[in-house]
């Protein structure tokens, strides 16, 4: 029945339109953003699972903003300066919530997912709720999918399946990038991995994330 189901969906979309959709969302992809930071953070911090968690955390985060834009709940968010500005706040807050977690975690040598206090009703789901709340509450990841993902839409077809299949090939490319920088993280920090290297780099992962966070705020 899955077989069927995607059979369906796959006959409502161009494949050239994906393979352009790859092409256009790999390069912001690649930018570092939160999610970058998050992973190289949890991996210093911690290991390479965390790493991995952060990134299909991130992955369903991005299929949320999907789910939403084939409902035109995010074209209603967008078009409504008070619902947009709600969003901004709160995910500009949410990041700098983690980032100054990270930093305080840092100082004082622990785990900021196991760290006491300043606690979210997420945190008990570590990394990985950690990347899916960062993208879940990032305008900008919204945008993905109200600006750039109708440019590659067949209005003859059915819309929520072309989504789908565009939110599929976004996901793809999101867990190649995060998983291979994964890797090359967990793979350094072999080499270099010292308590001051990882409260050095667990300061600079803070100081990011708060500065995304006020970004994310103040974004217009």
């Amino acid at each position: 029945m899955v077989g069927g189901v995607f059979v369906a969906y796959a006959c409502c979309v161009q494949w050239h339109q994906v393979l352009g959709f790859v092409a256009a969302v790999t390069p912001l992809t690649l930018i570092p953003g939160t999610s970058f930071t998050l992973v190289t953070q949890r991996v210093i911090a911690g290991s390479r699972a965390d790493g991995v968690c952060v990134t299909f955390g991130s992955a369903c985060g991005l299929l949320v903003h999907a789910t939403l834009a084939s409902v035109g709940l995010s074209a209603l968010v967008m078009s409504s300066a008070q619902a947009l500005t709600v969003v901004k706040l709160l995910g500009g807050i949410y990041l700098i919530w983690l980032g100054v977690t990270t930093w305080r975690s840092a100082c004082r040598g622990i785990d900021v997912a196991k760290q006491a206090g300043w606690q979210l009703p997420w945190a008990q789901l570590g990394g990985f709720g950690q990347g899916l709340w960062s993208n879940v509450l990032n305008p900008k990841a919204a945008s993905v999918y109200l600006t750039l993902v109708p440019q590659f839409l067949t209005p003859s077809r059915p819309i929520a399946p072309q989504i789908a299949m565009l939110a599929v090939a976004h996901v793809a490319v999101v867990l190649v990038w995060l998983l291979f920088w994964t890797s090359v993280v967990a793979g350094a920090r072999t080499l270099i991995d010292t308590p001051r290297f990882r409260r050095g780099m667990s300061r600079l992962a803070g100081a990011v994330l708060v500065s995304l966070g006020v970004q994310t705020a103040a974004a217009r």
